[in-house]
């Protein structure tokens, strides 16, 4: 029998379902890099599919940088934020503890 243990067994904090409780600090910055990078393109290209649906039933051609500069842009650096601060503060927590 193995000793190696589940995710139904960890009670730790976990973030969209991962343990994020025994992340090390390589392991903290790319999961923020990583949460990061992906709301911001999934942001744009939920931007982008809006601003493409509003110019077919239409309204004026829109510059599509627009979905870069405030869709993009302002939902990265929320994510940036607030998984810095949670993710930061379980590692902090985590280290302090020991």
């Amino acid at each position: 029998m193995n000793n190696y243990t589940t995710s139904n067994e960890y009670k730790g904090p976990r973030l969209f379902g991962a343990p994020v409780g025994d992340f090390g600090i390589f392991q903290t910055a790319l999961f923020i890099f990583a949460a990061t990078l992906s709301a911001f393109f999934l942001a744009t290209f939920i931007g982008i599919a809006g601003l493409l649906t509003y110019t077919s039933i239409g309204h004026h051609t829109a510059d599509f940088s627009m979905a870069y500069m405030r869709v993009g842009l302002p939902i990265g650096i929320l994510m940036f934020l607030s998984s810095t601060i949670y993710l930061g503060g379980i590692y902090i927590r985590r280290i302090t503890r020991r």
